[in-house]
């Protein structure tokens, strides 16, 4: 009898995962080793003499040779993100990490830019991932009261969970029916632009390397098996507002900043509510742009039925950070006593407070 796959309230309808056996024992086969299995063989081009086991040799002038052969990658949202690549968008809770995404996708669907970030890439199709809202919400925020709703391109395509889905036998776990159904949607679809919103949802427990690795490994797999460009969404923990946005700011185990190609952050501006900006945080096809002291300044508007970030400026980060107080000084060193009395490590209470260890072990002498 199926089981219920967790989080999802019934299973009466296979509707929007049908497939039949032998696709499905074909795909297994490749998806269940996403995660654990040993990589795939080196390329086609490879020469006897150039494998080596797991490894391909051959002198640098050579694989220069072989990747001028291939197009130069294109930029999809200004600097920040380009073709080929597994890039992350963290920010914390309501800070807009949606609606810029959809912005993003919307935009590359249309083939028109983001008012202040180029786009040089082709319109083609964007396969988004939306694991935070219901189709309600997104028609909320896509419309007009419900109504007068903004014309997606055709390209763009929304993929959600059916939550009258059931897991079939043949998967031991939710999350490998899910991995199993993100790769079945990127072949049968054709699309190259994959949004995921957001990471959490495909593994559970992020936080510490040994489960963020094969998360990671997982992504590259599908990227480079199917030509992908990634665009991850992620959460930052609870951080201080005074301190610059930084890539230990990504919630979770730092193996996933390392293995993706770029990632870029929002922050929130501690001089209007309404204002954020956006900083880049990682590159490997650029150098670093928006740093910050160039971060870009938007606002989120509402200009008729599609919510989206308004470009405004660019400024300097510590213009939009807040000024700490003697006050909230006071406030945190009482809290790490409080947490230090409970027993937490100097290491978890600074994970915990966004500060450093060594200013735990600081304020701990002060106590």
């Amino acid at each position: 009898m199926p089981t219920t796959a967790p989080g999802l309230k019934s299973f009466n309808s296979m509707d929007k995962f049908s497939f039949d056996r032998q696709d499905f024992q074909r795909h297994l086969t490749d998806l269940t080793a996403g995660m654990s299995s040993p990589p795939e063989p080196p390329p086609t081009y490879a020469t006897n003499s150039e494998q080596k086991g797991l490894f391909t040799v051959r002198t640098a002038t050579r694989w220069m040779e072989e990747a001028s052969a291939r197009p130069i990658p294109k930029m999809l949202f200004g600097e920040l993100w380009f073709e080929s690549e597994l890039c992350i968008l963290f920010a914390d809770t309501n800070l807009g990490k949606s609606i810029l995404a959809v912005q993003i996708g919307s935009s590359i669907s249309r083939g028109e830019a983001v008012p202040g970030f180029r786009l040089e890439a082709d319109r083609q199709k964007v396969l988004y991932f939306d694991f935070e809202l219901s189709d309600k919400q997104f028609e909320a925020r896509y419309s007009v009261n419900y109504e007068r709703h903004y014309a997606f391109s055709e390209n763009f395509l929304r993929a959600e969970i059916n939550p009258e889905s059931t897991l079939p036998d043949e998967f031991n776990t939710f999350e490998d029916f899910l991995n199993y159904s993100l790769e079945k949607a990127i072949t049968e679809t054709g699309a190259r632009i994959l949004i995921i919103d957001n990471l959490t949802y495909l593994k559970d427990e992020t936080e510490r390397a040994k489960d963020a690795l094969p998360l990671m490994k997982h992504l590259k797999a599908l990227k480079s098996r199917y030509g992908l460009s990634i665009l991850a969404l992620a959460h930052t923990p609870k951080r201080d507002l005074s301190k610059p946005l930084t890539r230990n700011d990504l919630s979770g185990s730092k193996m996933l900043i390392n293995f993706c190609d770029s990632t870029f952050a929002i922050g929130e501006s501690s001089q209007d509510k309404h204002l954020r900006y956006i900083k880049q945080i990682k590159a490997r096809a650029t150098e670093i742009i928006y740093d910050s002291e160039n971060i870009c300044l938007c606002q989120i508007g509402k200009p008729g039925n599609f919510l989206q970030f308004e470009w405004v400026n660019y400024g300097t980060e510590r213009e939009h950070l807040r000024q700490p107080t003697e006050q909230d000084a006071a406030s945190k060193i009482e809290r790490v006593k409080e947490l230090s009395q409970q027993g937490k490590s100097t290491r978890l209470i600074a994970a915990e407070l966004g500060i450093s260890a060594m200013t735990v072990s600081r304020y701990l002498k002060k106590v």
